[in-house]
């Protein structure tokens, strides 16, 4: 008798492989080819598996980029968490939800870092995060025609402090209380934030 298979879901002696050959396959075209440049069913095809696996392991391509970065951290969860109020305080929410979460994981983003900046490479997993999840989802926040490079801008804020206080550990942003950072630099991104807003 034949048991009848649910796409999009393998068998469970099968289903590791499967996640695995689908991760190795990502990080192989991410990285050649970049995330804008990769779709979902090059990756499938590389992999040899339906392209109905990677949402039903990882969402949608995305979340299949996060996965491929093993992080501590689901940046994905974290930044829809900070937009979902809106754009009033977003800047302290998104500061206090980042330091938060990557505190404990300081050695994890030094990591990041440095393997980025000595790859030179624009294709850089932690390049296309910020691009591909933190810059385009808040930009579904953001108005204005130029809602693009402040969404680029605040990134560029954000990832400057994480750089200063993980990676430099330069004092006293190293070692300043979550809720001193958020108080005196959350104004300063508030206004990228406002600034369609005030024209």
């Amino acid at each position: 008798m034949t048991v009848k298979r649910t796409r999009g879901r393998p068998p469970a002696g099968d289903a590791a492989d499967r996640r695995a050959a689908i991760l190795d396959a990502a990080r192989a075209k991410f990285a050649a080819q970049g995330f804008s440049g990769t779709s979902m069913r090059a990756i499938a095809r590389e992999a040899g598996v339906d392209v109905s696996l990677i949402s039903h392991y990882f969402g949608d391509k995305a979340g299949l980029l996060v996965a491929t970065m093993e992080l501590p951290v689901n940046p994905i969860e974290k930044i829809a968490g900070v937009i979902e109020d809106g754009p009033d305080g977003m800047a302290e929410r998104l500061l206090r939800t980042f330091l938060t979460a990557w505190d404990p994981h300081r050695d994890v983003f030094s990591s990041m870092y440095r393997t980025t900046m000595s790859a030179q490479d624009s294709q850089a997993p932690m390049l296309q995060l910020a691009r591909e999840v933190l810059v385009s989802t808040l930009m579904e926040v953001l108005e204005g025609d130029d809602r693009e490079l402040r969404a680029t801008l605040i990134a560029s804020q954000l990832i400057g402090m994480a750089t200063l206080r993980y990676v430099v550990q330069m004092p006293p942003v190293a070692d300043a209380a979550i809720e001193d950072v958020v108080r005196l630099y959350g104004p300063a991104m508030q206004v990228l934030i406002d600034a369609a807003a005030d024209r």
